[in-house]
């Protein structure tokens, strides 16, 4: 198999639904970050572009926004809807394209517009028009669950069953707010966000988040003893972001070198009924079939769109908890769905870039799919011989 490499990424600002990029159009804001990457790198024409969105208008949102950007027509490009994972996914099936000798250089990522985000109607046959509004937002993930709120009470549920208090949650939202500001504040991300129609900055960024404050956030679910409130839960976003990869051949004849190498990912199911939990089973999957674990990893992207999730995680793995979302995360950033998987391998990308070493970029997605995605470091020594450890150790 071909190996496959990260050469760079870029973003849009994440904008709050209904706000900086209202009346943007998503294709024209994607179309906009994947032409300025290819003109990064010089790049005329990649062979592919692969496109995660999830509440658009439908269609292939992905060609559209390739021709907006004015990227050339013969290059093809498709979309993939798996919900939050969906940015991920891209990545996931245009390194496959590229070990496998298809394709030598892909852009893959997503995008989303919560501000512009359709209605849909049931059909009058359609059984579930009847079970509830026939108007709806969200599609139907889980059988025998309907409403617009199942992602909110899937994580209600995970919250549970992992045992996370409000308290626990609302100091993981704390954590990446304050994080996410002083990363803003020393500007280390400017280099990767592209300032589109006005933007200057994350919008979900709050400059004064405090205890006091999160206490008082009002509580979003009436799931008995829930402790998910409009603090500890991530806003809806608007925002795109691509990454550049290529083949060690693509690299190598323009005499280029690349940010990370991608060496594994992972793609499960899970409970449906738990669906945040789905991020670190991917994550245990593929270190395990790796030979690695958690502490051989120097930093961890998780998108998270409850702080369910990155609280689990450091209940869970307390030696690692302060390698988890190293300038915040998707309760301070945001999360505009089809982008969120590109947007968190930028960071995770730059985070190595100073620090070397394994990154894992991990999503839990809608119906219970984690999806996730191994890096490491070009700045590392590679295929170092691997200690002998146990797995009782960590799994």
């Amino acid at each position: 198999m071909n190996r496959v490499f990260l050469v760079g990424g870029l973003r849009s600002h994440i904008g709050i639904r209904n706000g900086i990029f209202k009346k943007v159009r998503p294709e024209v804001l994607g179309g906009m970050v994947a032409k300025a990457l290819c003109e990064r790198y010089d790049l005329t024409s990649p062979d592919a572009l692969i496109c995660g969105n999830a509440v658009g208008p439908g269609g292939n949102i992905g060609r559209l926004l390739l021709l907006e950007g004015g990227l050339p027509e013969r290059v093809p490009a498709l979309t993939i809807d798996l919900q939050c994972a969906s940015g991920l996914a891209a990545v996931h099936m245009a390194a496959l394209a590229i070990m496998a000798g298809e394709w030598d250089v892909v852009l893959a990522g997503g995008v989303e517009s919560a501000s512009l985000q359709p209605a849909r109607r049931y059909a009058e046959n359609d059984e579930r028009s009847g079970l509830r509004n026939p108007v709806f937002t969200a599609a139907q993930f889980r059988p025998g669950e309907y409403s617009d709120d199942a992602m909110l009470l899937g994580a209600e549920r995970a919250a549970k069953a992992a045992g996370i208090s409000r308290e626990e949650a609302d100091e993981a939202a704390l954590l990446s707010q304050e994080r996410a500001k002083k990363t803003a504040e020393e500007g280390v991300l400017d280099d990767v966000i592209l300032p589109l129609f006005g933007s200057s900055r994350d919008e979900a960024i709050r400059k004064r988040m405090s205890p006091k404050l999160l206490e008082r956030a009002p509580r979003v679910t009436d799931f008995p003893d829930g402790i998910l409130t409009a603090a500890n839960t991530c806003t809806i976003n608007d925002g795109a972001a691509f990454i550049l990869l290529a083949s060690e051949r693509w690299l190598k004849e323009r005499g280029m070198t690349p940010m990370a190498e991608i060496e594994g990912f992972s793609m499960v199911g899970s409970d449906p009924a738990t669906p945040p939990l789905s991020a670190d089973a991917a994550v245990s999957a593929l270190l395990r079939d790796k030979g690695l674990f958690y502490s051989d990893v120097t930093a961890f992207e998780y998108n998270e769109a409850f702080a369910v999730i990155s609280a689990a995680f450091r209940k869970k793995h307390r030696d690692v908890a302060d390698r988890l979302n190293r300038w915040g995360g998707a309760l301070a950033y945001g999360h505009p769905y089809g982008a969120s998987g590109a947007e968190i391998m930028i960071h995770l990308t730059k985070i190595l870039e100073k620090e070397g070493g394994y990154g894992v970029a991990a999503i839990p997605a809608a119906g219970g799919i984690g999806e996730a995605i191994l890096i490491r470091s070009w700045g590392s020594s590679r295929k170092e011989p691997l200690k002998e450890k146990t797995w009782e150790a960590v799994f």
